[in-house]
């Protein structure tokens, strides 16, 4: 399967991409194919597919006791990507998380992908809010530039316990995040892009943003880091407003910022599906916008926003 890389460099004007979710235990991948057939006109260069850790959450026992239980709620990230790309013959992009995974987890995972032929990744230190801490926090990577490195010795041929690992037909390339608002936890925006940097001359082949509803932030951010000498693809993480509460909680989880006349607008909603109307005219003028500065691809993150996604796209696309 093709890099990621070279089908955007390779496509005509503004390459369309998109991300899901893995279905939550015990549902069916078919949710995961309804998405791809609703969207797969617009010729997506390749699919993103998130992971998740474990989460620490009380249950109750049939003795009528709470207990504290570790449950993934949305396994099989890996297959998924494998499903995907037999099925329709796109690259997918399965997500791999520092956070809540082991190293040793990490290289398993390495491994199956390679078996595979998965070799697309984007590399991601993840949520940490609902995660349980660890016993043994040597066993883990602090921060992707850390899982960064163990991918980049997987590549050449080199194990966590140093031992060779043999006929990698395909080494792994991969992409990573970058925040033109900036990280929750960067000291400051010249942290962020600091790190941003290191991403890139650590082997990062692009970045993909944060989501963001201000285009003049992400060219900022853009801005900014060209001038710091980098030049890899920047891409902008785009996502359709879909319900009303959405105004609060999109901030608050994303560390995100709204500007003041879409925020108004959203303010005036009185149902979901205004927010849902006034959110598919937003994205769709960010995305002419963004198509019109020549962005190299535009991501897109589903998560109940696939329909609006499907209008935004028959615009623009």
């Amino acid at each position: 399967m093709e890099r990621v890389i070279d089908l955007i460099n390779k496509s005509r004007g503004t390459a369309f991409s998109f991300e899901i979710l893995p279905p939550l235990k015990g549902n069916s991948i078919q949710s995961v194919y309804r998405v791809i057939d609703k969207l797969r006109d617009f010729d997506p260069k390749y699919i993103n597919i998130t992971s998740h850790h474990s989460e620490a959450i009380e249950v109750r026992g049939t003795d009528g006791m709470m207990r504290t239980v570790n449950l993934r709620k949305r396994p099989g990230s890996v297959a998924i990507a494998s499903a995907i790309q037999n099925r329709y013959g796109i690259a997918a992009v399965p997500h791999l998380v520092c956070k809540g995974f082991t190293k040793d987890e990490t290289e398993y995972g390495l491994i199956d992908l390679n078996f595979l032929g998965v070799n697309n990744l984007l590399l991601l230190r993840g949520d940490v809010k609902r995660l349980h801490e660890p016993d043994n926090a040597e066993l883990y990577h602090d921060h992707a530039t850390d899982l960064q490195v163990q991918v980049n010795n997987f590549n050449r041929g080199i194990a966590l316990d140093g031992s060779p690992i043999t006929d990698i037909e395909t080494p792994f390339s991969y992409g990573m995040a970058c925040y033109p608002e900036m990280h929750e936890d960067a000291l400051s925006m010249d942290d962020d892009v600091r790190y941003a940097k290191l991403k890139v001359e650590q082997g990062a082949e692009y970045l993909v943003t944060q989501m963001f509803f201000d285009n003049a932030k992400y060219y900022a951010f853009v801005d900014r880091m060209r001038a710091e000498g980098v030049t890899v693809p920047i891409i902008p993480g785009i996502k359709p407003i879909v319900l009303r509460d959405q105004l609060e909680v999109i901030p608050r989880i994303f560390h995100c910022t709204f500007p003041p006349e879409f925020a108004a607008a959203l303010g005036r909603c009185r149902t979901d599906e205004e927010a849902k109307e006034v959110g598919v005219e937003w994205c769709t003028a960010q995305c002419r916008d963004l198509v019109a500065h020549g962005v190299p691809s535009i991501h897109f993150y589903t998560l109940m926003a696939s329909d609006s996604i499907r209008r935004v796209a028959k615009e623009i696309y």
